[in-house]
């Protein structure tokens, strides 16, 4: 863009840079602010007058410009000053990042595509048997290990012909569920009897902390020396009512208060996985080139949030990244791909947004903030300094106007969805 600046402009400004130095002038026999104009622009030169009418008078013209053609930068213009003298117009070249032309997708045929979870009785029963867990007694059988037993092993782990030390372990007390123990241990300790031994191998990944296993396969002996039994407490009224905190006072009461919880997190899971098809679509069916300056952006904005985050751990960034092994141009190399995808997902949700005519208004973000903010520990009872800082209004919005456009998003994927008559018939 260029930018054309009036004579007059360029003499005010000239005038007004000279009597701000005249003001601030020391020099050898006269006092503060009282050396001759001439003299005091003889001696800052007119190289070094012109640099500081520059810095004056480019950010001024060029914001003017920018909000006269509606123009959103993405970061700092860069300027070129092609002329500027007294008594004559100025010419400046801005070259300006500006946000992409988006192209979206046909919507009306975004299809709501997630089926419904249903809440079976084998899910309800593992629920209640998850929360009276930490109830439960264990007590020492004779019998063989099963799913369920906490058992007592000791465990041996060889590779390359050795044994790794570091991983030795005597008498260790191991639940027998899944995400407890590896896989592998889970299909092969089932069945086993008091003083029985029994193998698997197991390939460790390669970041795995002891540098003689990472990456490698190894054997991994496990002898039985004992088994535990957990024993759930029986679901009776004075359980219910001390599990549900005096909610319910029978179990039939519970057992539909727990149903009822899980159909609420399955609506919940049902929607997120139609939004998240839903979203993936209508990006799938669109196009937009991220530019490159939004995604240095969106890099210098997430290496600074997770420093702030670290240094509330009392942690500094650049130990965290030496623990990594990696330096800020290796990480930035690494969370690009991410960061450009996630800018791309924001730039077509937010033409969306626009297209659909969806900005909250200034009250619904108000209401909106009053029912987030508590639910923050770090806003909880700052409601009212909220309200008056611009930047955490404009969090707000978005996080608001993102949520209205996910609710657009799954009207309309329910409207396309077809009926089940049509279903039947195609």
């Amino acid at each position: 863009m260029t930018i054309e600046v009036p004579a007059e402009l360029v003499d005010a400004t000239f005038e007004r840079v000279l009597n701000r130095l005249v003001s601030k002038a020391k020099i050898e026999g006269f006092r503060p602010g009282r050396a001759p104009r001439q003299l005091v622009e003889a001696r800052v030169g007119p190289a070094a007058l012109r640099e500081e009418v520059v810095d004056a008078i480019v950010p001024q013209v060029v914001q003017q410009a920018m909000r006269e053609k509606s123009i959103d930068p993405i970061d700092n213009p860069d300027v070129e000053v092609i002329e500027l003298e007294r008594g004559r117009p100025a010419r400046l070249k801005a070259t300006i990042s500006v946000m992409p032309q988006v192209t979206l997708g046909d919507t009306s045929k975004l299809i709501a595509p997630a089926e419904a979870i249903d809440v079976t009785d084998e899910m309800l029963e593992r629920r209640l048997e998850d929360v009276r867990e930490p109830l439960a007694e264990v007590t020492p059988v004779e019998r063989e290990a099963r799913m369920g037993d906490v058992a007592v092993i000791d465990v041996e782990v060889e590779a390359d012909g050795a044994v790794v030390e570091s991983e030795t372990r005597k008498a260790m007390e191991a639940e027998l569920k899944d995400g407890v123990l590896l896989p592998e241990l889970l299909a092969v300790l089932p069945g086993t009897f008091v003083d029985e031994t029994r193998e698997t191998t197991v390939k460790f990944p390669d970041d795995y902390s002891e540098p003689k296993l990472a990456g490698k396969e190894a054997t991994i002996r496990v002898t039985l020396r004992g088994v535990k039994e957990k024993v759930l407490p029986q679901l009776d009224d004075a359980l219910a009512k001390q599990l549900s905190g005096g909610k319910q006072d029978t179990v039939d009461a519970y057992r539909a208060a727990v149903r009822e919880e899980l159909e609420e997190a399955a609506r919940s899971m049902t929607r997120l996985a139609r939004e998240q098809a839903l979203v993936k679509a209508l990006v799938d069916s669109s196009q937009v080139e991220v530019p490159e300056a939004l995604v240095e952006r969106e890099l210098v904005t997430q290496l600074e949030s997770m420093e702030r985050s670290l240094g509330r751990q009392g942690l500094k960034l650049d130990r965290y990244l030496d623990y990594l092994g990696k330096t800020v141009p290796q990480w930035a190399a690494d969370e690009r791909p991410d960061a450009e995808a996630r800018l791309k997902v924001d730039l077509i949700l937010d033409e969306f947004a626009r297209r659909e005519g969806i900005d909250p208004t200034d009250e619904e973000v108000d209401t909106f903030l009053e029912e987030q903010a508590p639910r923050d520990e770090d806003l909880k009872g700052r409601v009212a300094e909220l309200k008056q800082s611009a930047s955490a209004k404009r969090y707000f919005a978005s996080r608001l106007r993102r949520l209205k456009v996910l609710d657009r998003l799954n009207e309309i994927g329910i409207a396309a969805q077809p009926s089940e008559t049509e279903a039947a018939k195609s």
